[in-house]
């Protein structure tokens, strides 16, 4: 039994497969070290251009050899980092973790020279944080999010005075500093975890991509087979007439009976092969029109050939339009057959008595609707599916997948232009429609 929607059919989501990156996470990380210290020397620029802004450009009084003390830190640092390690390769998590919680450090011991929370670039604390949530696990970038919250309640209680106008006091009152350090507190945790979400949907998209593509790739390997078979034909031909030749020079040359009746043979044999060579070259641009053009029952049927006789019986029927009755011809698309594929494999594993396959056409669209008597989607799952790593199977011994087989299917159907619409059928049962347009699909031929 496959999970329902699993890849089964192209040998993808098996239990150690390392899509999720498991493996390698320990080890490598996600962020380059040449990445970190591009964005340091940003920070650096920035931090030095609004140091002299506000000590040069606008008059106020800060402790600026404090100051550019912390901004040389941070540029020491970055001039240090390529003369010990290589730049190019990714950063390990305790790596980019220290290198962010001294960016941090710095930022927080910048701010407190200069007003605290009460300095609007507090507001530049949130960018460490987020960085670390893309490109760490959860340990280091919570870690980070601690240290940050924690700088930022010290913020709240010492800090050197804000600078500002020569002769004029700047101060916030108590509630409104509360406020301020309270709305810190919460960007971070906001930003955080919705940067969390959206790296982590990030790296399941990515690596059901990598899948998707592996499935495609697998698909048009096995559909160029006649091709290359008929390029073996042609380049096994001159061995062949070599060996050929050498067979009749021994024939002609051998005396003893018993050698002359082998040579005999191995003449025989060859021209036997040259001739079976011969044909494969002359049906090679046949083989090709004919394998590139399928009719849409035929379509249907070569889905589900490698699915008859394991499950429930596969009923594959045409519902030809009121004023055309012959079906079209299609131009024979790996993607669309593989995504039918999988939706009938699926439909088989669920089904009680029967799975039905139906072929439509109007002017516009082809449809290919799989219907099964099974237990349909659950309503919880259905709005969800399409979604890579969802699955409806439950978590059992033996059972499941990745719940990448819907995600790769519907991918695959949208390279062809089309879409897919998954739904419960009102008698019982899953219904999936496939709604291709026939422009670009349909044989020119």
């Amino acid at each position: 039994m496959t999970d329902r929607f699993s890849p089964a059919r192209g040998a993808i989501g098996a239990p150690d497969d390392p899509l999720d990156g498991g493996d390698l996470a320990p080890v490598f990380g996600k962020v380059r070290l040449r990445t970190l210290i591009f964005l340091r020397w940003l920070a650096v620029a920035g931090q030095t251009a609004t140091v002299l802004g506000v000590y040069f450009g606008l008059g106020f009084a800060l402790p600026l050899a404090a100051c550019f003390a912390l901004i040389a830190a941070s540029a020491a640092l970055n001039a240090l980092l390529p003369v010990f390690v290589s730049t190019q390769r990714l950063a390990r998590d305790g790596e980019a973790f220290a290198q962010l919680a001294f960016d941090l450090i710095q930022l927080m011991a910048l701010l407190a020279l200069t007003g605290g929370l009460s300095n609007p670039f507090a507001v530049m604390i949130v960018g460490p944080v987020v960085i670390s949530v893309a490109a760490l696990p959860p340990r280091w970038w919570l870690a980070l999010g601690a240290l940050a919250l924690a700088g930022a309640t010290a913020l709240g209680v010492w800090h050197l005075p804000m600078p500002w106008i020569p002769g004029e006091a700047f101060a916030l009152p108590p509630l409104y500093m509360a406020a301020t350090g309270l709305a810190l507190v919460i960007a971070i945790a906001f930003t955080a975890i919705y940067a969390w979400r959206v790296a982590g949907e990030a790296r399941r998209m990515g690596a059901a991509l990598a899948a998707t593509q592996g499935v495609l790739a697998r698909e048009q390997r096995l559909s160029a087979l006649g091709a290359l078979a008929a390029a073996a034909a042609h380049e096994l031909g001159t061995p062949l007439a070599t060996i050929q030749l050498t067979a009749k020079e021994m024939l002609r040359a051998a005396t003893d009976p018993d050698l002359k009746e082998d040579a005999e043979l191995l003449v025989s044999q060859a021209r036997r092969c040259r001739e079976i060579l011969q044909r494969l070259s002359q049906m090679r641009d046949a083989g090709d029109r004919m394998h590139d053009r399928v009719g849409l029952s035929e379509a249907m049927e070569e889905a589900a050939a490698p699915l008859q006789g394991v499950g429930a019986p596969i009923s594959v029927r045409l519902s030809a339009p009121v004023d055309e009755a012959r079906a079209p011809v299609l131009r024979r698309r790996v993607e669309l057959i593989y995504a039918l594929g999988n939706f009938i494999e699926n439909a088989v594993d669920f089904a009680e008595t029967r799975v039905i396959v139906t072929g439509a056409w109007t002017a516009r669209h082809v449809t290919f609707t799989v219907e099964d008597d099974g237990p349909g989607f659950p309503p919880d799952i259905l709005a969800k599916l399409g979604e890579p790593y969802v699955t409806t199977r439950r978590a059992e011994p033996g059972h499941g997948g990745l719940g990448l087989g819907v995600f790769i299917a519907m991918t695959l159907t949208q390279r062809v232009h089309g879409k897919v619409t998954l739904s419960n059928a009102p008698g019982g049962g899953a219904r999936v429609e496939i709604t291709v347009p026939r422009s670009g699909l349909e044989s020119e031929d």
